[in-house]
């Protein structure tokens, strides 16, 4: 390589130019490297320095050329001049397009900023619109993660400071044992696919949990097929068994768990459930070699696990341990009786505990490096139970999955397997405190005309004191987040901002401003009900219900058409972007890392990447972050915001290279030359941590010295792991009428059942609804060559999967006389679809499934009418309800997980019948939307890549 911008092969030229930068073709952030001739896109491929994936690319990130190349991209802002959906608008300039941006959201954030309901989806700089919401004032903002994964990432957080995903990683290279849940194939797929290689060329086990065998269960050494929504009573069985057999880490319980914190007794109490504390408020507990009560994270103690203690006010505690052994100790989690639930036999289930624990406890691994504690004691070395697990979306996709994700970080810890060599381990910046700050921004006080919230309005509440509710317990948000009916919704409640807009429950909006977001679409809990609310119009007024949407996307999707103001974004190629440490950073186990993204080919159209508006409105709005005292704007663009903005003094959206030389990490002053400095590296940054810092983070000094030195963490001190949840007890307490803040009667009996601080198991609510009319589950799987929706449009990725099939397991289509593509009626309580199925022996046979978002509006994306997508492919998502019914608590509660909100996607359950038809399309089918003005016709055929050989006999 001629530096990082040239690379010619041995003869012929492969490319006169070579620029690296971030894929954007899914979450993975993969480093890549895309090959210019003559100032074209020749192709891309993967960037080998880069740590993500090595070199590794996948047909996603190939396929980058098809997205940039898509006759799908808005060509130029537009402002709607027929009825919503019409498809009816006019291309505007972009000063107009601003000023009635600007002169919309001014009116608001004079009159009640939470008029404004900003969401993003899917962005990647959530760190920047977060902070924009906060400067704007309004509580109303939130991202993906309310659909996606956030009570899989609350859950971690409040129990261990970390969680599966973004914030953390398999050992691959020394794991011996790995227990996978319901992982999407399209997200973190290179990293995992070279973990699992890896696994295979040692011989490790890799087992999957999953009720579809695609992508990797058809590669695990052992499937199980498990019926959806049941993880967590496979997992504590599991725990059942561990205990019986005395199978767990007790040395690593006492140190680095609340295990030995003793639990207050006190049946009828405010202080029931709470930790027994001294006068300085530190958690107690009964140390076996004074035999007295001591601060349970104090050096030296040797905490009890079993017993009743007398405090000395003469109330009694007991250890968190014994809660914990007495629950998973009852019959229900035996293997007999939880097989009987999860498809799962009671043979296997002792099996798999069993291995776990040889894995665990049999096989240990050893890293030769001396740590120090945060207690000040050395260690020669780490010792590491070398047991790995990691899940996703088939946990988080259940209204259980919050406690289904506790009880697996439970399962983890007492094998002592968490941050240890051949662990699941904590990536840079985490871990955090449990759980981390901030708390949400958004009371009612915080809600001023004209300013900026205290606070940003995503957060992790530590009572009911931080509850974003009314002096009447009523929600404050529109989505509802940070209320009684969803307290721990750390990332916001996307999914039902426009239902809650619609029926005004809490309140009416003004405008709802989306970003990436296809809610009118894939992304809505059911798509014809949401697109009624969005032309809804008042019958008092003739206005639209929600008066005025502004959208920004770069692509015509379904959600274009149901915007009064399109604000059109560029592609990834065509942009700075960044992949911060203040948001979901490309973070290792064993280095700090960030990257990212740089323009490597010019605009062809009038459009501007989404983040350089949001800075320019709000320059024009006299938000105070974007403006100078001069009132002129503060950033010229989103590359100089990257550069020079600091959250806190020192503290950037890049780590490396600041510093006015530029020879700081994590913290310094802003460097003029930092993207300068990025791009020549490749478009990434990497510091490797020290080998001493590695491993038991949470309780490592050398580590947690360093990160303080860097910025990523506020002091040094034991992160002590919380099996036992003071925080859901608080709640619980709040629920039974105790405290000063207590929640609405209608919402106590939910509040005291769901907060319970011991994980358990309950059956997904839509999913235990009339299931005799309804016997069979429905999820959808992830296609590991496309990603959320983007890819159904792309000429390449179209030809591996085009359009989609139901897929049913042989014993089903045996009792329903069904062969593949048949013709069948899926019906839920909310809705039906006619579909084609395909018939297959790798699917749990009470469950159906398909492919996500494959189907697609005919006339959106720069499809033809007769495309595949639009034609044979459908969406799960016409039988969803964004509530459940009303179950005798006079309302209907969102299909969504109780703790946190999280969108309840997979607990859908369905009845299949076959049907005959007279035409090849699926049901239902939506008139086709028109194409916005500019853009050009989809051509039939697309032939690519011939020019250059043209091009280069020109030359």
């Amino acid at each position: 390589m001629e530096g990082p911008s040239k690379i010619r092969a041995k003869g012929n030229v492969a490319a006169d130019e070579v620029k690296t930068t971030t894929c954007y073709m899914c979450a993975c952030r993969c480093g890549i490297r895309v090959h210019l001739e003559g100032g074209e896109l020749r192709f891309i491929d993967g960037n080998p320095d880069h740590p993500v994936n090595r070199g590794v690319v996948c047909a996603k990130g190939a396929a980058g050329i098809m997205q940039q190349h898509s006759p799908a991209k808005l060509r130029k802002p537009l402002l709607r001049t027929g009825p919503r959906g019409s498809g009816q608008f006019r291309e505007i300039e972009w000063d107009e397009a601003l000023s009635i941006a600007t002169g919309w959201l001014s009116n608001i954030r004079y009159d009640d900023p939470k008029k404004l309901a900003f969401f993003t989806g899917r962005d990647q700089s959530q760190a920047l619109t977060g902070f924009w919401a906060k400067e704007f004032g309004t509580p109303n903002f939130a991202a993906h993660g309310g659909f996606c994964s956030v009570n899989m990432a609350t859950a971690g957080m409040y129990t261990y400071g970390g969680a599966f995903w973004e914030f953390g990683e398999v050992d691959f290279p020394r794991t011996r044992y790995f227990l996978m849940f319901g992982v999407a194939e399209d997200h973190d797929s290179n990293p995992i696919k070279i973990g699992l290689a890896q696994l295979k060329e040692r011989g490790a086990k890799f087992v999957s949990v999953n009720p579809v065998r695609t992508g990797y269960s058809a590669i695990a050494d052992e499937w199980l097929p498990i019926t959806p929504g049941t993880d967590g009573l496979f997992v504590m069985a599991l725990i059942h068994e561990l205990l019986r057999a005395g199978k767990v880490d007790i040395p690593y319980l006492q140190r680095f768990t609340n295990a030995g914190w003793l639990v207050v007794d006190a049946p009828g109490e405010g202080t029931d459930g709470l930790f027994a504390r001294d006068e300085d408020g530190r958690a107690l507990c009964m140390d076996l070699r004074t035999r007295s009560l001591q601060p349970a994270e104090a050096a030296e103690v040797d905490p009890m696990l079993a017993g009743r203690v007398e405090l000395p006010d003469g109330r009694f505690a007991r250890p968190a341990f014994q809660l914990l052994a007495e629950r998973y100790a009852d019959p229900a989690y035996s293997p007999d009786q939880v097989a009987l639930r999860c498809g799962i036999d009671a043979t296997t289930i002792r099996r798999i505990a069993l291995e776990l624990a040889q894995a665990a406890f049999d096989q240990p691994v050893v890293v030769e490096t001396p740590w120090t504690d945060v207690w000040g004691r050395r260690h020669e070395r780490f010792v590491g139970r070398p047991v790995a697990m990691h899940a996703m979306r088939g946990i988080s996709a259940h209204a259980n999955g919050f406690q289904t994700c506790r009880a697996i970080h439970l399962l983890q810890a007492l094998l002592g397997a968490i941050d240890t060599p051949g662990s699941h381990r904590f990536e840079t910046p985490y871990p955090k405190s449990i759980p981390p700050g901030p708390k949400p921004a958004g009371k009612p006080e915080h809600i001023v005309p004209g300013r900026p919230l205290p606070g940003m309005p995503l957060g992790y509440p530590l009572g009911p004191e931080d509850l974003l509710v009314d002096a009447e317990g009523e929600p404050v948000r529109i989505d509802k987040a940070f209320s009684w009916e969803a307290p721990l919704s750390a990332h916001g409640l996307m999914h039902l901002v426009i239902g809650n807009a619609r029926r005004g429950d809490p309140y009416r909006i003004d405008t709802l401003f989306m970003y990436m977001a296809n809610m009118a679409w894939n992304s809505a809990m059911n798509t014809a009900e949401t697109i009624g609310w969005l032309t809804e119009l008042d019958p008092a007024t003739g206005d639209y219900v929600i008066p005025r949407i502004i959208y920004a996307d770069a692509f015509h999707s379904e959600t274009v058409a149901y915007a009064d103001l399109v604000l059109p974004d560029t592609t990834y190629l065509e942009r700075h972007d960044c992949i911060s440490l203040l948001d979901r950073p490309i973070g290792s186990a064993d280095a700090i890392q960030d990257s990212i993204r740089q323009p490597v080919i010019p605009l062809d159209r009038d459009v501007r990447p989404f983040q350089d508006v949001l800075i320019e409105l709000g320059w024009r709005l006299g938000l105070s972050a974007f403006t100078d005292e001069a009132g002129q704007a503060r950033y010229s663009s989103y590359a100089d915001y990257i550069v020079r903005h600091e959250r806190t003094p020192g503290i950037g959206p890049l780590a490396g290279w600041r510093g006015a030389d530029g020879t700081a990490t994590g913290k310094g002053a802003p460097n003029p030359h930092q993207l300068e400095r990025y791009i020549e590296n490749g478009c990434f940054f990497q510091e490797e941590i020290p080998e001493s810092t590695r491993f038991m983070k949470h309780a490592n000094r050398d580590y947690q010295t360093f990160a303080v030195g860097k910025g990523m963490m506020p002091s040094v001190g034991p992160l002590t792991i919380q099996l036992y949840s003071e925080i859901l007890q608080k709640f619980r307490l709040a629920a039974q009428g105790h405290g000063p803040i207590q929640p609405p009667e209608r919402h106590r009996q939910r509040v005291a059942t769901y907060f319970d601080p011991v994980p358990f198991w309950y059956a997904p609510f839509d999913a235990a609804h009339d299931r005799d009319a309804f016997p069979l589950h429905a999820v959808t799987q992830r296609p590991m060559s496309m990603y959320h929706a983007w890819h159904s449009q792309n000429v390449w990725l179209r030809q591996i999967l085009g359009e989609n099939r139901l897929y049913i397991a042989t014993a089903l289509a045996d009792r329903n006389g069904l062969r593949d593509d048949d013709w069948v009626r899926l019906e839920s309580r909310h809705g039906a679809i006619e579909v084609q199925v395909k018939v297959m022996e790798g699917v749990n046979e009470h469950t159906v499934w398909t492919w996500n978002a494959i189907g697609k509006r005919a006339g959106t994306w720069g499809l033809a009418h007769d495309a595949g997508e639009a034609t044979r492919g459908f969406l799960l998502n016409h039988l969803i309800d964004d509530l459940l019914p009303d179950r005798g608590e006079g309302m209907r509660y969102a299909n969504a997980d109780p703790v946190t909100g999280q969108a309840a996607w997979y607990d859908l359950t369905v009845r299949i019948e076959k049907i005959a038809r007279h035409d090849e399309r699926s049901q239902p089918a939506f008139a086709p939307l028109q194409p916005p003005p500019g853009q050009a016709p989809s051509p039939p055929h697309v032939a690519y890549g011939g020019r250059f050989g043209a091009w280069k006999a020109e030359r």
